[in-house]
């Protein structure tokens, strides 16, 4: 059996539960029912939608998804909370000093840590990063650390997202719709705040600005309104009081970046891109790009700029690399990891390719640079047909997948259709590297809605909760 969050294996009310469940027993089922149909129109209303790539509607148009909400929060005591911060400020330390040295003095890879194919051959690596100075050698500003439970009730990190992480906005929608709907739960629970994440992300932004700007001026630079994550990309700007501006609004001149006004340019010191690389600027990469700013890297080059995140970060978060994070925390840091890694097969090694190939019925099967729950294969929940086409895609090209055991995450009791249930559920918190190292206690709860699913990504069905720390 799973892991269950608010029970424990006897039936018996976690106490970190225990006011919620008081709470839970005093409410009917309407009540609840028609909570959470006002919550899907509260956030209908605001636009609190994402869309998904290569549906489309009859006229051609991409569709917008709601993101299902649940109305019964995850529960996260102070005790354990002191533990995954601790782990998750150790495991992004560790990721920043290996990007740094990726692109200097590779010492990891001279010591034999990491192959150096691993790293020179991997799509994520930018050899144009090599050698440049970026601000306070910090690289990924903002780190969205997925992070389940299994086993006995384990903490493990399931993935590293350092290019640019989304999902926050829904971290902060949440809370406001739970304090909407229950105003009484937070009088009984005394819950650790998050809404002041913008304020810490803005202070964060501007403390990492080119060295001697004192009153940096900071905007976000999002692919534009067709983008899934374009409803959080406004949110962000508009929570942290700059401009939300697409790569047309920014243009360099004389070795800087100006941001196009009614009273005239304007110079921009940090740019919080949501672009990957790719697009940022088609003088350097994809020619094609409508999206970027032409000229922007050599700006950074140059020191006069800073981008949020670094150009180059997907070299620490592609799944080929995921397991020598536990080698770089030794490495950089003399330490052990808080917080373990899943097991991880190489299928780039015979010996790990034999092994998968023989147990794909039992494995969880990923490409490297997969993201959003596609490219990926379920083997316990997967057909025979299905299983042998990924054995076909596997064998012809080994090093682009990585296989797991299929971990019975936790799960935590979520109201469905048939009333409350458990359902399996995960855990971004969201990391802030600047002049210090912070996070808001919580992160977005994603939970897998269909019965017995271990997929969360909303993508795939997968819907949101509430995520509370505890202050006591």
């Amino acid at each position: 059996m799973p892991f269950d969050e608010m029970y424990s294996a006897g039936g018996a009310v976690r106490e970190h539960y225990s006011e919620f469940d008081r709470w839970l027993s005093e409410q009917s089922a309407e009540t609840m029912r028609d909570k959470r149909a006002e919550a899907d129109l509260v956030f209908r209303r605001v636009g609190i939608t994402f869309a998904v790539y290569g549906e489309k509607d009859e006229e051609g148009i991409g569709t917008e998804r709601l993101i299902p909400f649940d109305v019964v929060p995850r529960v996260i005591p102070a005790v354990e909370w002191r533990q995954l911060e601790a782990g998750l400020r150790q495991r992004v330390r560790a990721l920043n000093r290996y990007i740094y040295d990726v692109y200097h003095g590779q010492d990891i890879v001279r010591a034999g840590r990491i192959p150096a194919d691993e790293i020179f051959r991997n799509s994520q690596y930018r050899p144009e990063m090599h050698g440049v100075s970026v601000a306070s050698d910090i690289y990924t500003h903002i780190a969205g650390i997925d992070v389940v439970r299994a086993g006995a009730g384990e903490f493990y990190v399931l993935e590293d997202n350092l290019r640019v992480p989304s999902g926050v906005s829904y971290m902060l929608e949440n809370r406001k719709m739970m304090m909407r709907l229950f105003p009484d739960l937070f009088v009984r629970n005394r819950i650790a705040p998050v809404a002041h994440y913008p304020d810490l992300l803005l202070e964060n932004l501007r403390s990492v600005a080119p060295q001697g700007v004192d009153d940096p001026i900071v905007v976000l630079l999002t692919p534009g309104m067709y983008n899934s994550a374009y409803f959080e990309h406004a949110f962000l700007a508009q929570q942290m009081g700059i401009e939300l501006v697409e790569g047309q609004d920014l243009f360099v001149q004389d070795n800087n970046v100006y941001m196009r006004t009614t009273r005239g340019p304007q110079r921009v010191d940090v740019i919080y891109r949501r672009i990957d690389d790719d697009f940022i600027d088609p003088l350097a990469f994809r020619p094609d790009s409508q999206l970027g700013v032409p000229g922007v890297l050599s700006v950074y080059r140059a020191g006069r700029v800073t981008l949020a995140n670094a150009i180059g970060t997907g070299i620490a978060d592609d799944k080929s690399i995921y397991p020598y994070v536990p080698d770089m925390i030794d490495f950089y840091l003399g330490e052990k990891p808080i917080l373990n890694n899943v097991p991880t097969y190489r299928c780039r090694r015979a010996e790990d390719l034999e092994y998968t190939l023989a147990h794909l019925a039992e494995l969880v099967v990923k490409e490297v640079h997969g993201a959003g729950g596609y490219g990926m294969l379920v083997g316990p929940a997967a057909t025979r047909a299905e299983i042998d086409r990924f054995a076909s895609l596997v064998r012809a090209n080994p090093g682009n997948y990585v296989a797991q055991p299929t971990l019975a995450l936790s799960t935590c009791p979520t109201y469905v259709e048939s009333g409350v249930a458990p359902r399996h559920i995960d855990l971004r918190p969201f990391v802030l590297s600047g002049t210090n190292v912070t996070m808001v206690p919580g992160g977005l709860c994603r939970v897998a809605l269909r019965e017995g699913s271990l997929v969360v990504n909303s993508s795939q069905g997968g819907g949101t909760k509430d995520t509370w720390v505890l202050e006591r």
